[in-house]
Formats: structure tokens, sequence, C-alpha cells
């Protein structure tokens, strides 16, 4: 019985080493096909860059700066224009989403927490945080662009700042739940109420955190196209002071002349694609920069 016993506990470390070796086979096996996909990505995101910026540099010079974008079949002219445009707009749409953001991320992370309300409006966020801008575009264009009789700056502004609340909103909420509760608890013994509380104490405790939040909505919208397809569409001209009528912008410029037949439309839309990605990044590293020094702090 003594020698069937250690003869059963002698041989109990052969299967358990089978089961370690495919255990450590699997995990080999994951980490080469990760590896694969991510070099995989790699170079896909490298190619395009790389591409971008061939082209791109091809066709910069100094009237792509300077000049309006010109007609068809003409030599020459520039994006001045739509990089206007596209500023407006931009500028437009963060100025009208930032305080509904920021008062909406702050109600659900100061006032409303764990509400219904609270969890409804948490709720419709997300799906705006996902939904085709398309559709933001085409909802905008039933409720501003038809009444108006045409398009305009307005309604692009307005279609832009739709796209971009949802991302302060989420920001401000997530920056402001990691302000810690004993800072709260410290000015409501002092007397003040809550509102002077947010204002003095949680707004300035989380204040690099929101401002990333308001530079990746920035960065966001800057190259939206669909919605201004449906809002501000585009025109080769100087914008109207009144912003009535089609905009110039750099998204719609560039998805009209990438696909013109003509070479000079297709040049300025490689400098306008770069342009706009080296903004876009600009945007983002700044964002990281500002938020890694408060965390430095």
């Amino acid at each position: 019985m003594d020698t069937a016993l250690q003869g059963t506990v002698t041989a109990s470390p052969a299967p358990w080493g089978r089961v370690r070796r495919s255990r450590y086979l699997a995990d080999r096996a994951l980490k080469v096909v990760c590896a694969l996909f991510t070099i995989l990505g790699a170079v896909v995101l490298g190619w395009i860059l790389l591409m971008l910026l061939v082209e791109g540099i091809g066709g910069l010079s100094a009237d792509v700066f300077t000049h309006t974008t010109p007609g068809p079949g003409s030599q020459g002219g520039g994006i001045a224009n739509a990089l206007v445009g596209s500023l407006i707009l931009t500028t437009l749409g963060i100025v009208v989403a930032t305080p509904i953001g920021v008062l909406a991320g702050t109600y659900l992370a100061e006032y409303g927490k764990g509400s219904k309300l609270a969890e409804t409006i948490r709720f419709v966020n997300d799906i705006l945080l996902a939904a085709p801008s398309i559709l933001i575009g085409l909802f905008v264009y039933m409720l501003m662009v038809q009444p108006m009789g045409g398009y305009s700056g307005w309604a692009g502004g307005v279609a832009l700042a739709i796209i971009a609340v949802p991302v302060i909103v989420r920001t401000t909420e997530d920056m402001l739940r990691l302000v810690p509760g004993s800072l709260r608890e410290a000015g409501a013994a002092l007397g003040a109420p809550m509102s002077t509380v947010i204002i003095k104490i949680s707004w300035k405790a989380a204040r690099a955190g929101m401002v990333t939040g308001i530079l990746l909505a920035t960065a966001r919208i800057a190259g939206e196209t669909a919605p201004l397809l449906f809002t501000a569409l585009n025109n080769n001209f100087w914008f109207n002071p009144n912003l009535m009528g089609g905009v110039a912008n750099l998204p719609v410029m560039i998805y009209q002349f990438a696909l013109s037949p003509y070479e000079n439309w297709r040049e300025l839309a490689w400098a306008g694609a770069l342009i706009i990605t080296m903004s876009i990044l600009a945007l983002s590293i700044a964002a990281r920069l500002i938020l890694r020094k408060e965390k430095a702090r």
C-alpha cells in the first residue's frame, strides 16, 4: 500500500509539468501574435504618415498660406481662406461646447453623482461619444440649415459643438472625481457654500485635466468633414462676416480637392492634410504635456 501511494506521489508532477509547458507555449504564442499585429499596425500607420509627409511637403509653399483656393483648372492659389474658415468654425464650436460640457460634467461629479438623472445623462453622453458625426450633421441640417434657408458657419459651429460636448463632459467628470473629498470637506468646514467649494477648490485642483479635455475635444473636431458637408459646406472665397452662406474649411476642401481631376487641387489637398494633421498632433502633445506637468506636482 505504501509502495502504491509512493508511486502515485512520484507520478503526480508529470501532468503538472505538461500543464505548465502548455501554458508557457500558449503565452509565447499569444505574445508572438500580438507582436506581429502591433508591427503590422505600426507599418500601416508609418506608411500613411510617410506618404502624407512626402506628398504634403511637396505641395507646401508660401502661396498656400497667403492665397485663396483656386478655381477649377487654374494654377497656383492656396488655402488661406480654408485655414481661416476652419479656425473660425473650430473656435466657435469650442466656445459653445466648453461651458456646456464643463457645467454638465460638474453636475455629474458634484451634484448628481449616483442619481437617476445623472445616470441617464451619462448614458446619453456615452451614446453621443460614439455617434456617427454624419448623423449629427444631418440633425443640425434639419434643425438650422433648412429653417435658415441655407448653409452657414453658425450651423457648422453648432454641429462641431455637439461633437465636442461629450468629450468635455466625460473628461470634466473624471477629473473632478479624482479630487480628494477631504479638500471639499475642508472648504465646507470653513463655512463656504458648495458653489464656492467647486469654483475655488474642485475646479482649481482639476484645472489641468479639464484644459486637457478641452484641447482633446478641439483636436477631435478640427478634422471633422461629414457634419460640415451638411452645415457649412464650402466655397473658394473669404468668409462672410456674418457667417451666412458656405464657409471655406480645410476638411471639406481636402475632400473635394482630393477627388478632383486637377493636379493643382490634389497638391493643395495633400498640403492641407499635412497642415491639419500637424495641428491635431500639436494639440494632442500639448494636452499630454499639461496633464504630465500637473501629475508631476
